[in-house]
């Protein structure tokens, strides 16, 4: 490194004389002699100079050594201006980078020097001005020049690997020259100047297995085959060198931590060729018997291996499963294993890799083959009964003693020992059986009821008598069958009710039955009317699904004449024998809205309807007030017109007749009449009105009945009457007003008697609930007399 430093300080040299020191030429001499002179006259005489002077000195960036370690400050170069005669009248002065702190200049002289040592890794250079001034007067000689001091690199920096230690890996059994990393190593040094920062790569450590690019730094493999089972690490160490290497170079190191990976080369493989397990006769199905393992000398998914067995004689029995972790085969019983039968098992298994490289195929066959070789072992078992479980079966009068059935077990063992049977009672309650213990059948020890139990689960006990703590259960289920010895019983509520307005083949009460005798799911009941009783009024109509229907056989009922009747159904089972049973529903007649819903069941006779409102209510018993006001003033006027004599005077026929055929008189005539025509000197009798309901579809008629002696004033009105139906060209001088209607907007239409039709004694009433709810009551009341005519009839027949 001293050589080279002195090298360097010797080239340094050698520029300063050569290139760096001012630039002298006659011209510039004379010019500057000249400007010497006139500038020292100007001086003189005081005036300052006005004549424009070209520059006469000139120089070139320095150059100054890094690292300089001498006691002396490190001189730099020299400045020198053509007007300097060496007189000391000029002055040189330094501004810029580092005046003052780095770099000197000496006055008069202009010897520039450097103050201390200097990194050109810090800084690379320095810009300065340098100016030529008049000692005297302090005015520049030269214009301000610009200049660089230049740092000069020396190789003081090893070349240093950032991002080591280094970690790579590359397959195993690769060829030579394949690529594992690449490392870089930096050098501070200036890479522009000489061979200080030109890095040369090489390996120190780590041959023959790898190699270095010299320029790249590209480490490659350098043996083929490389094996990860014999070694699977690799250490290399890699030296960079600058100087191109040559001797006096700087170097660095790093270490590269290389891992072969590996490849699937290597075969799984038994570490022998037979394999002895052994496994007792009472081993569940499904638990393992024992483990084989073929070892592979690969890692992770290339060391997987699967297990099978190879079809043959012993491998129905077993299986065998791979285990992840272990990667060993375990063996599992497939069958159940009866020593008796069959006391060694043989088969062979196969071991595979599960994930195999096309590249590696031509070293051989990946898998092996092993037997396996099964022993049973002998194990004293409990006696096995012939069957899982038992059903009996018995009916519930059956005698105490009777036999059921019988259970079988044996015992399965070289041995055969004797078998002694028992019952396991859980509970006080349930002996009801008991069985033989030598045997094994059942009977009955108590009366069997089905009504009370209908099924017994008894756990039957077979013990070894060679061995008593060897014994197996099995479940016996005895079902107790059915006697029929329980009539059905009618499950339908106590009492129902129909409709007055009710119609022929109207449903009014869905009825079923019960049973003690059959399960919920046979039943099967049959519905019907007694035959010795005939009922009218209703009949009992079966559904076939154990249900039936009461059903209306005729139409109107009325609570007045009847308000409750009964209806008897008789029910039958389908048992052996057959038994029924009979009940009695109560249906109640009650009062129905049009669309059924139900308003009153009493037997008093509602005028009113039972969803009216209170305003409602009230309005109806103000009409009726009224009408009792309009009664009693028609009844006092009559009794006043008594005491009159009637008109006998018939010459003037113009008088006016008004004739009133309604039972109301005339609501809608307001002009006045004159009744005199009417008059009788005799007292009238009062005339009785009858009108009986009859359908709208035939006339209806109204008869007046008077005393013989109002035979004149009947006549006169006919004649009247014959006059106005025949001259209907030409209307008599009186005239006749008709009042057909109660009023205009009745529900009920015409009342009158005039325009009535006669009833037969057979006409149908019922056309009445079609003129309104006021109505109902009246058609209710012919509806029962006709009713109470016709049970009468009956009777009496």
């Amino acid at each position: 490194m001293l050589m080279g430093n002195c090298f360097l300080l010797f080239l340094w040299c050698i520029l300063d004389k050569g290139f760096v020191a001012p630039l002298h030429s006659p011209s510039h001499s004379r010019m500057g002699k000249d400007h010497h002179k006139n500038t020292g006259g100007l001086r003189r005489h005081g005036i300052p100079g006005v004549q424009r002077v070209k520059r006469g000195w000139v120089w070139n960036q320095f150059f100054v050594l890094e690292e300089y370690m001498g006691s002396e400050p490190q001189y730099v170069g020299k400045l020198h201006s053509d007007l300097d005669k060496g007189d000391s009248m000029v002055k040189y002065t330094l501004s810029g980078e580092g005046a003052g702190s780095i770099f000197t200049i000496e006055p008069t002289t202009g010897d520039i020097h450097a103050l201390r040592s200097l990194d050109r890794e810090e800084k690379s250079y320095y810009t300065l001005r340098a100016q030529a001034v008049d000692i005297l007067t302090g005015r520049p000689l030269e214009p301000e020049s610009e200049f660089i001091i230049k740092v000069q690199d020396i190789n003081d920096n090893e070349p240093k690997f950032l991002e080591g230690p280094y970690k790579a890996s590359v397959p195993e059994m690769s060829p030579i020259g394949t690529y594992v990393t690449q490392v870089t190593a930096t050098d501070a040094d200036d890479p522009t100047y000489g061979n200080s920062a030109r890095i040369v790569y090489s390996i120190l450590h780590g041959q023959p297995y790898f190699s270095v690019d010299a320029k790249t730094g590209v480490v490659r493999t350098a043996l083929p085959n490389m094996d990860r089972e014999v070694k699977e690490m690799y250490q290399v160490l890699i030296q960079a060198k600058d100087m191109g290497g040559q001797l006096g170079g700087l170097a660095g190191t790093t270490i590269i931590n290389i891992t072969l990976t590996d490849v699937n080369d290597n075969p799984p493989r038994f570490s022998k060729s037979i394999f002895h397990l052994r496994v007792p006769e009472s081993s569940p199905v499904g638990s393992a018997v024992g483990s084989i393992k073929a070892h592979d000398l690969d890692s992770g998914k290339n060391a997987e291996v699967e297990y099978s067995i190879v079809p043959g004689d012993g491998g129905s029995m077993f299986d065998i499963h791979s285990s992840e972790h272990t990667q060993e085969g375990v063996v599992v019983l497939k069958k159940g294993l009866d020593y008796e039968s069959r006391k060694t098992y043989s088969f062979k298994v196969e071991a595979l890799n599960a994930h195999l490289d096309p590249r590696y195929l031509h070293l051989g066959p990946y898998k092996d083959t092993a037997t396996v070789k099964v022993s049973v072992l002998d194990v004293d078992e409990p006696p096995v009964f012939s069957r899982p479980s038992y059903t009996m079966e018995v009916y519930e009068d059956t005698p105490v003693g009777i036999v059921i059935g019988a259970v079988t077990a044996q015992d399965l063992d070289a041995g055969n020992s004797p078998i002694r049977y028992s019952i396991e009672w859980l509970r006080d309650s349930e002996n009801y059986f008991e069985i033989d213990p030598v045997e094994g059948t059942i009977s009955t020890s108590e009366p069997l009821d089905r009504e009370g139990v209908a099924q017994h689960n008894i756990s039957v006990v077979a013990t070894k008598v060679n061995n008593p703590l060897l014994f197996s259960t099995v479940t016996v289920i005895v079902n107790v069958l059915d006697v029929n010895e329980f009539p059905p019983e009618p499950a339908f509520p106590y009492e129902s009710f129909v409709c007055e307005n009710a119609k022929v083949g109207q449903l009014i009460q869905i009825i079923s039955a019960t049973d003690k005798d059959l399960p919920a799911v046979g039943q099967k009941f049959y519905f019907k009317s007694p035959r010795d009783i005939r009922n009218r009024n209703f009949t009992v109509r079966d559904f076939g699904n154990n249900t039936a229907g009461i059903v209306t056989r005729r139409a109107g009922f009325s609570r007045r004449v009847h308000n409750l009747y009964s209806v008897p159904v008789v029910v039958e089972d389908s048992g052996y024998p057959i038994r029924s049973s009979t009940g009695t529903l109560g249906v109640r007649v009650c009062a129905c809205d049009p669309d059924g819903t139900l308003l009153s069941c009493s037997a008093q006779v509602d005028f009113l309807s039972v969803g009216l409102s209170t305003g409602a209510l009230i309005a109806i018993l103000l009409c009726v007030i009224i009408l009792l006001v309009i009664v009693v003033l028609y009844t006092g006027l009559k009794r006043h017109k008594k005491k009159d004599a009637l008109m006998s005077s018939k010459e003037d026929v113009r008088d006016n007749v008004i004739h009133y055929d309604d039972e109301g008189g005339g609501e809608e005539d307001t002009e006045a009449f004159d009744m005199g025509t009417l008059r009788n000197p005799k007292a009238m009798k009062e005339t009785a009105f009858h009108r009986d309901a009859q359908p709208e579809d035939r006339p209806r008629t109204r008869t007046v009945e008077s005393a013989e002696d109002d035979e004149d004033i009947r006549a006169y009105i006919n004649q009247k009457l014959h006059e106005n139906h025949i001259s209907t060209s030409a209307p008599p001088y009186d005239s006749l007003a008709t009042y057909a209607y109660e009023g205009e907007g009745s529900v009920a239409e015409s009342l009158s008697s005039i325009e009535s039709w006669p009833l037969g004694p057979e006409e149908d009433y019922r056309s009445m609930t079609e003129w309104g709810l006021h109505f109902k009551t009246l058609a209710g009341i012919f509806a029962e007399q006709k009713t109470q005519a016709s049970e009468d009839t009956e009777n009496k027949q």
